[in-house]
């Protein structure tokens, strides 16, 4: 059999395995993004060499590309103005302070540790680490136990982080000489990739998103077909902007912002007394049936964003590990905590937010699918500093996938013993009280 063949039955013998076992792994230290990467390294050059960037770039690139382009536009879609209003000023400020102080701070922070990277590659490495990935640190965004404050804060900064750096992304890349992005210069790229894609993308998903609301009040779609729809919205705004050479990352992710706008629009759940009661009450309504439309895309992402950790440990971090160094480890370890946890701190400056709860909320930024597909397209790009480059993202990210996969069971643990001793005390404790079960008593620790 052809090695391409060998892969592929690999790759659904691993899938297979973790999905027998994928309820039994919940809750546990071990994650899909742990048991994905381990593969990847397997099958990688280090072990069996069934899958390597030089001889199957054009195919990973395609997954990873295709993947990132699908989680953008289905976490675009999820984001409500209400999340924004409620509680809104934790991701308002690490988004609007924490993100570009994270940026700054991976940057400067290259310097000393990464001699012979130039100042745009150098700029590449904090923008490339700075997204978060809330799939790294499940609990952390999904267990009751956290404040709903805490909780929604992380999950909407981990939906929009992505797409925000983007454009960080594109013009630090279309500023380094070498990459095709410099062939448009940095105005060029300004016009195409995020004024023309921003507006190819809020046109494919508003248009889209009022098509579907109309063929639904006819009632001419099927459920399945509406959530096929989805997937015709993020590649049509994908492809549409990648053929007039602007960016398809900022298409479907304004895509998704206008799309779910426009889906949503009339709909109960959008109305002035259901928002001002989840205001005064500070929790977020059941989903109404119109949120069941994303359901396949998002479980696509979420399956492809598994194969996309094993194709990371496969052409990036197996490699890498062959040629690790002080400064590429010591820089790794302090991107994770001083790069993240600073700026964390400074953005909550004033919040009246707890240290612990600061402290949690920075740690828990594990950096995840966004980096390695930022990651994989600057390699792919050959510049003179793209193996240091490469290698730094791949030690991060490694680090990230055990250290907050393995870390956030246990301190969701603590941080939720620590909230229901002091809101006992306190009943107006910024981050909120414990949320209650149907039976008005507090869930368990």
């Amino acid at each position: 059999m052809s090695g391409g063949v060998w892969t592929g039955a690999a790759v659904a013998t691993v899938t297979a395995g973790y999905a027998l076992v994928s309820r039994r792994l919940a809750g546990t230290v071990v994650t899909a993004p742990m048991v994905f990467t381990a593969f990847g390294v397997a099958i990688g050059p280090m072990g069996l060499d069934l899958l390597s960037l030089n001889h199957d770039s054009g195919g990973v690139l395609a997954l990873v590309e295709a993947t990132l382009a699908l989680v953008l536009l289905t976490d675009a879609m999820s984001v409500r103005r209400r999340d924004l209003r409620t509680g809104g000023f934790l991701p308002g400020r690490l988004l609007g302070i924490g993100l570009p102080l994270t940026i700054g701070a991976g940057w400067l922070l290259a310097w000393p540790l990464l001699p012979g990277l130039t100042a745009w590659e150098l700029a590449l490495v904090g923008a490339i680490l700075a997204p978060t990935d809330a799939a790294l640190g499940k609990a952390a965004v999904s267990s009751p136990r956290v404040p709903p404050l805490v909780r929604s804060g992380l999950k909407v900064e981990s939906g929009l982080n992505d797409g925000m750096v983007l454009p960080f992304f594109v013009l630090f890349l279309a500023a380094l000489p070498g990459t095709t992005a410099s062939q448009e210069g940095v105005a060029g790229t300004f016009w195409r990739a995020l004024v023309l894609s921003t507006a190819l993308g809020l046109a494919v998903g508003g248009f889209g998103g009022w098509l579907l609301r109309g063929a639904r009040a006819k009632d001419w779609i099927t459920d399945g077909w509406r959530q096929v729809f989805v997937l015709a919205v993020a590649a049509g705004s994908y492809a549409l902007a990648s053929v007039t050479d602007g960016s398809g990352f900022i298409a479907a992710w304004t895509a998704g912002f206008a799309f779910g706008a426009s889906l949503r629009r009339g709909t109960p759940a959008d109305t002035a007394g259901d928002r001002a009661a989840e205001a005064a009450s500070g929790t977020a309504s059941e989903p109404s049936a119109h949120d069941d439309t994303s359901q396949l895309a998002e479980r696509l992402a979420e399956f492809l964003a598994s194969l996309s950790f094993l194709v990371f440990g496969a052409v990036l971090l197996g490699p890498t590990l062959q040629h690790l160094d002080w400064r590429i480890v010591t820089y790794a370890v302090l991107s994770l905590t001083l790069v993240r946890m600073l700026p964390v701190a400074l953005s909550l400056t004033g919040s009246g937010l707890a240290f612990p709860t600061v402290a949690y909320i920075g740690w828990f930024g594990p950096r995840g699918l966004a980096s390695v597909v930022f990651g994989l397209l600057v390699v792919e790009e050959h510049v003179p500093g793209v193996q240091l480059l490469g290698r730094v993202v791949a030690v991060t990210i490694a680090l990230s996938v055990v250290l907050h996969g393995m870390s956030a069971v246990v301190l969701t643990d603590r941080y939720d013993a620590w909230h229901r001793k002091v809101a006992a005390t306190r009943p107006l404790l910024r981050e909120g009280r414990p949320e209650e079960d149907d039976t008005g008593a507090s869930p368990s620790g």
